[in-house]
């Protein structure tokens, strides 16, 4: 067997990976850094199971382990939400995110947060068995397992949560693998026995859950047993995939035949249910919030339960292309789609078409993407993720007039489309006027609301500052450091924009308002000596914000040394 890789992700993965396993549920909550061990007589409350889990997010994008694309988010959020409306607790907090990691592996959080490894989207062959392990993650929330294994580990807890920061602090320098591989090493061996035996029958549960819900959601039943099988094949054959991530994803969702058979016979019980059932969407619009939660991500709430393909093409294969090419390295993968293109029957498809212009956009050869985004085009003229792509290789082609253009029909088509949205306001910024930056922040302003995605916040800030509004933009740069996992860069930023004489009585006072929001967080981390990448205990401040900083008001963080 190949020898596991320690990365990032897969420490964190390992340790926070309470999604399908074992007693690691701890972990997930330490990731929070305060009270690391106060739930030792009680669970934590909803509310802090959130806190720890957007906690955790923001950790993990601050080690660039997340794939932060709007479209993406909005693919796997729609998706997720189509799986928890069909689930026992529509109405519970749930996130769902894509880590950048070749790993074939999932896993759950406090407070409701899934990710999903880039690689286990890439091998999946369908929507429905991308579906299936979501919802398998979904069943062990609604399933409380998290809480359960939180209980059963309490003993354990204060152990692994050093073992967790000091792979979390390893992993975050440079080639710092290794490092965090031995600090894990160490901790993972004490527990792992205990959490197989652990975990098989919350597996099961899980299983049975998933599987109910994909049948709720309108998927294929049968999809999370196939593509566990599938995985099991791979293994005892020892080919096909990345052989040295499969061992991973198995080790963390063990299967066996008796689980499988359990899950296609279950699958087949609800399969003939569903020939009985009427055909379209049966959700009453006027009655949908009345039973599920408010959905961020999703436009037509109803919608999501019977998702069709945009102008004729496969959403889940474009997304999935999508994930391949943002997750990768765009100039090798643009290599990968020629080579596969020109020699290899079948892979001649409109989706590995998009992913080819997609790795020549982002390997700046638009005018090629433009090549080989025309005939999809001219097919599907009405799809907008492919004109959206269009729109992304005119402009880096330099053609930015007719890149705005269709930048400009399609936001009046989708006018809060964040996808839409971003790219256009970078468009309009990058090379524009004062007035088309104005237009930029306008349009960006409120899609901030209810949003922790950093780019997003970066995009307006860099608009603002443009537009004349250095303010607005300042405040959006720290939001964009402090979701990126930097608060301490975000701390500094507000305390040198609080300092501006020109100020006035309400901006002061938002800026107040978030300086006191963030204080108890960077107070906790300086009492624990935790050292970040913008922790002023570490590395010199000053150095780490010229690093971190876009824009001219950059000035406001790099003066702040000391």
């Amino acid at each position: 067997m190949p020898k596991r890789r320690f990365t990032p992700t897969r420490l964190l993965t390992a340790m926070v990976c309470a999604g399908l396993t074992f007693g690691a549920a701890a972990q997930d909550k330490d990731v929070r850094l305060p009270d690391l061990g106060s739930s030792a007589n009680a669970l934590i409350s909803p509310q802090e199971a959130q806190d720890y889990g957007a906690a955790m997010l923001r950790q993990m994008r601050a080690l660039d382990m997340v794939v932060d694309d709007p479209m993406l988010d909005d693919y796997i959020n729609d998706l997720g939400y189509r799986l928890v409306s069909g689930s026992e607790k529509p109405k519970d907090h749930f996130a769902f995110f894509i880590v950048r990691d070749n790993v074939i592996n999932a896993f759950a959080a406090p407070g409701g947060y899934i990710a999903v490894n880039s690689g286990l989207i890439i091998i999946t062959n369908s929507e429905s068995e991308l579906a299936g392990v979501i919802a398998h993650e979904i069943g062990h929330i609604t399933q409380n397992h998290l809480q359960r294994a939180f209980e059963a580990s309490k003993k354990d807890t204060p152990l692994m949560a050093l073992v967790l920061l000091g792979a979390i602090v390893a992993g975050a320098g440079a080639g710092a693998g290794d490092a965090a591989g031995a600090i894990l090493a160490g901790g993972q061996g004490l527990l792992l026995q205990r959490q197989i035996n652990f975990t098989r029958k919350d597996e099961i549960e899980a299983d049975r859950a998933g599987i109910q819900t994909l049948a709720n959601a309108g998927y294929d039943p049968s999809a999370m047993a196939s593509f566990f099988g599938r995985m099991e094949d791979t293994l005892r054959v020892g080919s096909g995939g990345d052989i040295g991530d499969v061992p991973a994803f198995l080790q963390d969702h063990p299967v066996t035949l008796d689980r499988i058979s359990d899950a296609k016979a279950r699958a087949g019980t609800l399969i003939d249910r569903q020939k009985q059932r009427p055909s379209g969407s049966t959700l009453d619009k006027s009655q949908w919030e009345k039973s599920t939660a408010p959905i961020a991500f999703v436009k037509d709430a109803t919608s999501i339960a019977s998702r069709d393909s945009k102008g004729g093409l496969d959403t889940y294969s474009l997304m999935r292309e999508r994930v391949r090419v943002l997750s990768g390295d765009a100039g090798q993968l643009a290599t990968y789609y020629a080579n596969n293109l020109q020699h290899e029957r079948g892979f001649d498809t409109a989706s590995n078409h998009y992913g080819y212009a997609l790795a020549l956009t982002r390997s700046n050869r638009g005018a090629k993407a433009i090549d080989e985004l025309q005939p999809l085009l001219t097919t599907h003229p009405d799809n907008q993720v492919v004109r959206l792509a269009m729109a992304d290789a005119k402009l880096q082609a330099g053609r930015r007039a007719e890149a705005l253009a269709i930048y400009a029909d399609l936001n009046q088509q989708s006018p809060r489309n964040r996808a839409i949205g971003m790219g256009y306001a970078k468009a309009l910024t990058d090379g524009g006027t004062q007035e088309e930056a104005r237009q930029a922040a306008v349009m960006v302003m409120p899609m901030l609301d209810n949003n922790d995605e950093p780019e997003l916040y970066r995009t307006y800030a860099l608009a603002a500052d443009k537009a004349g509004d250095p303010i607005r933009a300042g405040e959006a740069y720290a939001d964009a450091s402090y979701l990126s996992g930097r608060p301490f860069d975000a701390m500094e930023q507000l305390k040198r924009l609080q300092q501006r004489p020109d100020l006035d009585y309400y901006s002061r006072a938002r800026i107040q308002a978030r300086i006191n929001d963030l204080t108890p967080l960077v107070m906790e981390l300086r009492k624990r000596r935790i050292q970040t990448d913008d922790n002023p205990d570490g590395r010199s401040q000053q150095l780490q914000n010229q690093g971190n900083c876009q824009g001219r008001l950059c000035f406001s963080a790099m003066n702040s040394a000391h």
